[in-house]
């Protein structure tokens, strides 16, 4: 009974911080993708021609990729239309396939072990697939 009170009055005092909480997220994911894809230029990255053997094409398509999700994952939270809905979606898949072939070309040791949960990376793929399963509706209890 008294954590229930507790409880009621905690949802009735946070619930409308909800689409606060939700902003951060979509934030801050999106401003490491800009950092991500900015820190990749001038274009075309010489680490990923080097580290991975891209060609000039495709390594310049990655960090081009990271800015403009990072940009649209953003932007997409703005618009309350099924524009912006597609625009969340889009570019959270974006961001899950560039995060899921950093983990199978740059962290192939990693998957399920302390470096993957102890690393920002598995935090990025986690919030890119909130987004991109919810896309722009945000649920209310």
């Amino acid at each position: 009974m008294f954590f229930n009170t507790i409880d009621k009055k905690a949802n009735n005092i946070l619930s409308k911080f909800h689409f606060i909480s939700i902003f951060f997220l979509r934030v801050s994911l999106g401003i490491a993708f800009i950092i991500y894809g900015y820190s990749k230029f001038p274009l075309p990255p010489q680490k990923l021609m080097e580290y991975f053997n891209f060609s000039p094409f495709l390594a310049s398509f990655v960090a081009v990729s990271e800015l403009l999700a990072g940009i649209l994952i953003i932007l997409g939270g703005f618009l309350k239309s099924g524009l912006g809905n597609v625009i969340t979606r889009f570019s959270a898949l974006v961001i899950v396939v560039i995060m899921i072939f950093a983990f199978s070309l740059a962290h192939k040791d990693w998957f399920v072990t302390k470096e993957l949960f102890t690393s920002e990376q598995i935090f990025l793929i986690v919030i890119g697939l909130y987004f991109l399963i919810n896309g722009n509706q945000i649920s209310q209890r």
